[in-house]
């Protein structure tokens, strides 16, 4: 049930993220989400994509610094209060959430969450244990 997600170390210069998703694209991989967080010297491009090996097997020989993080991928309803509820749900078992972000699925019309906890087994049976559903790798990457 657990995602890997491709983080890419950046210096904040123009034109890194495109060049990162040119290489993808040469290498037809697909995005499917992603997220950004930078300082003004650098940079940490999270990316979930449809073949993570090949991912960072590119943009290694690319000259990038890639690593594969395990995370988790939940499904919620897109409505207010879907997030609120999803994260209440994991406070109410003491499991912290690093960072977050998400996207909206092509195929069931819901909101996608990506998770990033430090006990990732922990987090999904409780998730599970509470009626949400966790989403697998194939899920994500082929939706």
């Amino acid at each position: 049930m657990l995602v890997k997600q491709i983080s890419v170390f950046l210096e904040n210069k123009e034109g890194r993220v495109a060049q990162v998703a040119r290489i993808l694209s040469d290498s037809k991989i697909n995005i499917r989400a992603l997220s950004i967080a930078d300082t003004t010297e650098f940079g940490i491009l999270r990316l979930i994509v449809d073949q993570p090996p090949k991912a960072e097997e590119a943009l290694r020989r690319e000259g990038f610094t890639v690593s594969i993080t395990e995370v988790i991928a939940i499904s919620i309803e897109d409505e207010p209060g879907g997030l609120a509820d999803a994260l209440q749900l994991l406070h109410e078992d003491g499991i912290s959430v690093e960072y977050i972000y998400a996207f909206i699925s092509k195929t069931s019309h819901k909101a996608n969450v990506i998770l990033r906890v430090e006990e990732c087994e922990r987090a999904i049976e409780s998730l599970q244990a509470k009626g949400l559903e966790v989403l697998s790798s194939e899920d994500v990457y082929n939706q």
